[in-house]
């Protein structure tokens, strides 16, 4: 039974882990993709902008989920 329990933490410490990891990487690939935006408008772009930053800004305050949440919507903006 403990070697069970053991094994479910494990996996759930590793997901965690990975999904703390994704995160900066989608601020590289927000940057990256802003950077070379052309048909974006001005208001677009600051709408983008913000969700960057409250997506980092959730990934500092380890809300991992939150911080890929807004950070793949800024990427879905940013792929109109």
């Amino acid at each position: 039974m403990k070697k069970i329990v053991m094994i479910l933490l494990s996996c759930f410490f590793v997901a965690s882990y990975a999904n703390a990891g994704s995160c900066p990487i989608l601020i590289k690939e927000v940057d990256a993709k802003l950077a070379t935006a052309k048909e974006l408008s001005e208001k677009q772009v600051a709408e983008i902008e913000k969700l960057r930053k409250e997506g980092e800004e959730a990934h500092n305050t380890d809300k991992h989920k939150e911080s890929v949440k807004l950070l793949q919507e800024a990427l879905a903006k940013l792929n109109i």
